[in-house]
């Protein structure tokens, strides 16, 4: 894989990740852009002991354009995107619109004595997995699933550097119905200044644990009852936890405990797209004849959530265990599974299908 890292032309950093080695991208940024927006706020909430960003530049961001319209795909000689080459593999660049940011301004007074206000530092990428606009990655070959894998543990690497940085988030949105607000298919990338609420939670509940790891105890024990097991190999296997909030859900772990996307080997990066890939598929076939690809006619591809839990950069990395969460909300043809009062207000998750159910079913689609 060949790394190349350039600027746009308001300075966001750019870096493309390129499977050829004589790869080149010689083309430059030719629009005319207004600096980039400062970072946001976060407030801390004292009733939770959890921060929330408030980042009112987002408003103004792209929602939803045309495919001829779409900025990331890649430049012509007609029109400049945020991606200058007329041609890509994989590009990770800086977000336009960032929930996070290094662009600090000066400390902003507390919102009330209990409500301390910091900036939001940190950081937000952009991944693009293909140049092909009405592609998926349930579409893409097994070579560019390892070049994403690759960048993402690259990317995981350099941010967690920084010294602002306490966790790195790598994740995908598909689909209008999770709120996707460009069609192209992409990830996105969250180095937060703090340890989130679900992982603070996940290595409480390993602290806690007296019988050893937690994680690799519960993988086991789903590894010897089968019943919500969807797929594995020698490396990975996908199963339905048997407490799933989310109608179709399915958690991807490598039988290594590591860390973070970093710390995987060859072989387990190897192995991922595989099993990954007929995860999406088996999604994407769940309702038969309604199930198709983005583009096709009557076609009802799966909007879905993937989600990598990786260690944080200093905490609890030794009880922490890599794995993504894979959900969507769709729980039939037409129907979605919202986040009403009980699981908006009370954090009550209530769940309409049950897991062993669930697991059969990506089974046989």
């Amino acid at each position: 894989m060949k790394r190349t890292t350039t600027r746009l032309a308001d300075g966001r950093e750019l870096i493309y990740f390129d499977e050829r080695d004589d790869a080149s991208h010689p083309e430059v940024d030719r629009r005319e852009l207004p600096p980039p927006p400062p970072a946001s706020e976060l407030r801390y909430d004292p009733l939770t002991g959890e921060w929330v960003a408030i980042a009112a530049h987002r408003q103004s961001r792209t929602f939803l354009p045309p495919s001829d319209e779409c900025p990331l795909c890649p430049s012509t000689p007609d029109r400049s995107t945020e991606i200058p080459a007329y041609d890509y593999d994989v590009v990770v660049f800086e977000n336009r619109f960032p929930s996070l940011s290094r662009r600090v301004g000066p400390p902003a007074e507390p919102a009330t004595p209990f409500t301390p206000v910091r900036p939001g530092e940190g950081r937000c990428e952009v991944v693009c997995f293909t140049s092909d606009h009405d592609a998926s990655f349930a579409s893409l070959p097994l070579a560019r699933v390892r070049t994403v894998l690759d960048a993402l543990a690259d990317r995981t690497a350099e941010l967690s550097a920084l010294p602002y940085v306490e966790q790195v988030f790598c994740f995908e949105n598909r689909g209008v119905e999770i709120g996707v607000t460009l069609h192209h298919p992409h990830g996105q990338i969250y180095a937060y200044p703090f340890v989130t609420p679900r992982t603070r939670a996940m290595l409480a509940a390993a602290r806690a644990y007296p019988g050893g790891n937690l994680f690799a105890d519960i993988l086991a024990a789903e590894r010897a009852a089968a019943v919500r097991v969807v797929a594995e190999n020698a490396y990975w296997t996908a199963y339905v936890p048997a407490a799933a909030r989310w109608p179709f859900e399915v958690h991807l772990v490598p039988h290594r405990q590591v860390p973070d996307l970093p710390a995987l080997d060859d072989a387990e990066r190897d192995a991922f797209g595989p099993i990954y890939l007929d995860l999406l598929r088996r999604f994407d076939a769940l309702f038969g004849e309604h199930a198709g690809r983005t583009g096709e006619p009557g076609g009802l591809p799966m909007p879905y959530v993937s989600a990598w839990y990786q260690a944080p950069v200093r905490d609890g990395r030794d009880l922490a265990y890599l794995h993504l969460q894979l959900f969507s909300i769709r729980r039939a043809p037409g129907k979605l599974k919202y986040l009403a009062g009980s699981e908006s207000a009370m954090g009550v998750f209530i769940n309409d299908i049950r897991p062993e159910e669930a697991a059969r079913m990506l089974r046989e689609s």
